[in-house]
């Protein structure tokens, strides 16, 4: 539906205080924390013998979460360009997984020449920032090269074949997953243009291109996880995603758009969907979010495409409006066990989506206050500060925290902690014995 217009960056370390209790933690608490989000995580300090250190000393610090959080970095990046440089600073400051622009009209505006280049530069300066990196998407009728309509059904299927093979393979090992085929309900009926993708569906049919998609994908590059997305959340996607099921495709997520230009869902809604999709087993992104802080767009607006205005500017009251909504909607989403991702569709506003207000950011660069909640909602009430805490009797560190990416450090020594979803427990830290002088 939509088309765009290093380690991720820690919360400030705070000032070490005197060791805590084993059984105390400062942050996060069960009140901030949605849903069964906060994990048990049990470190055993031992030393070089492997017997316990009772009393140990160990600094735990979060590095990053397992849940994606998200946001599009199509323009990242830019040598030289001091307000692309601040945006990415707020970028990183926030998010930890990134969309790119995979979109086959604009990256091979003519056969063989390809936009590769410039996103595997900019795949691997986010990678070396610690981000997870989706692309967006290998297949969609929307945007599909208009060179392509000169083939006739089996040189189509062919390109899309190798279009999906180049970019998987030649991406592997920095693109970690991919909408494989993105908006697929309204695929075989989608006359807004005329497009091959749409030609090929009504010829050989919807379920033949997805499974062409994912199949090639996945043969191009295994470890890749894929992606059905759309912005369709009738029964008309669960009839989609039940096919797809039975003809023994294998969806590793599903992707559910949430475009609110219109207004805020509400929990109850968002729920709602979500127990719905839940439903099939793979678990739930959302992968394209959207809340403007301006006026609403018209509710008798079908198509939000159709929606076209001189001027839709952010305005205080609205900026007030979409601060309040994102944390509600980032609250409900992340209590809902079947997510593991939340995208949110443009940082600012210069160059968000059909020109709305929808962004993080103002034009003139200045976060608005939905930046901000959101800032203090996932690395200050949904982070494990650098904090010291005490080994018990056992030599056992005992926290509470969120799936994710940790630092511990004993003695001088720093290792790297992944906590999955469920908790860690009786982890073993070595660490030097004391000196004894």
């Amino acid at each position: 539906m939509t088309t765009p217009s290093g380690p991720a960056r820690r919360a400030p370390a705070q000032a070490p205080s005197a060791p805590q209790a084993a059984s105390t933690l400062s942050a996060p608490s069960a009140a901030s924390s949605p849903g069964d989000r906060l994990e048990p995580i049990q470190l055993q300090v031992v030393d070089a013998d492997g017997a316990p250190r009772p009393g140990a000393s160990v600094t735990v610090e979060q590095a990053r979460h397992a849940f994606g959080f998200g946001c599009t970095a199509f323009a990242l990046a830019q040598p030289g360009d001091q307000p692309a440089a601040e945006l990415e600073r707020l970028w990183l400051d926030l998010f930890d997984t990134a969309t790119l622009p995979f979109y086959w009209r604009w990256y091979e505006q003519t056969p063989g020449a390809t936009d590769a280049d410039r996103l595997r530069a900019l795949a691997t300066h986010l990678r070396h920032r610690g981000v997870r990196i989706k692309g967006h998407p290998l297949l969609w009728h929307t945007l599909a090269p208009t060179w392509l309509q000169e083939k006739d059904d089996q040189g189509v299927e062919d390109a899309i074949r190798a279009r999906i093979t180049r970019e998987a393979s030649g991406f592997a090992g920095l693109v970690d997953q991919w909408d494989a085929i993105n908006e697929t309900v309204i695929l075989p009926v989608f006359e807004a243009e005329e497009n091959a993708v749409t030609r090929l569906a009504r010829a050989r049919g919807r379920m033949h291109v997805i499974r062409l998609a994912f199949e090639t994908a996945r043969a191009a590059d295994p470890t890749a996880r894929l992606v059905l997305n759309d912005f369709d959340l009738t029964p008309a996607y669960e009839e989609v995603i039940e096919e797809c099921l039975e003809a023994g495709v294998q969806i590793d997520a599903i992707g559910l758009q949430t475009h609110m230009h219109q207004g805020y869902r509400g929990e109850e809604q968002i729920t709602e969907v979500l127990e719905r999709f839940s439903r099939f087993g793979p678990p739930l992104q959302m992968t394209e979010t959207t809340l403007v802080s301006g006026d609403l767009m018209p509710a008798h607006i079908g198509d939000l495409n159709d929606y076209v205005v001189d001027s839709w500017p952010s305005t205080p009251a609205g900026e007030e409006r979409q601060a309040d909504e994102l944390v509600r909607h980032y609250r409900t989403v992340l209590a809902h066990p079947a997510t593991e991702s939340l995208t949110y569709w443009g940082l600012d506003d210069a160059s968000a989506w059909l020109g709305a207000p929808a962004g993080l950011v103002r034009a003139d660069g200045t976060p608005k206050p939905g930046y901000h909640a959101l800032r203090e909602l996932i690395r200050e009430q949904w982070w494990v500060p650098r904090g010291e805490h005490r080994a018990d009797e056992n030599g056992v560190v005992h926290l509470q925290g969120f799936a994710g990416d940790y630092t511990v450090e004993t003695d001088g020594q720093v290792r790297e902690v992944t906590v999955p979803r469920g908790g860690l427990l009786s982890q073993q830290v070595p660490a030097p014995a004391p000196r004894r002088d």
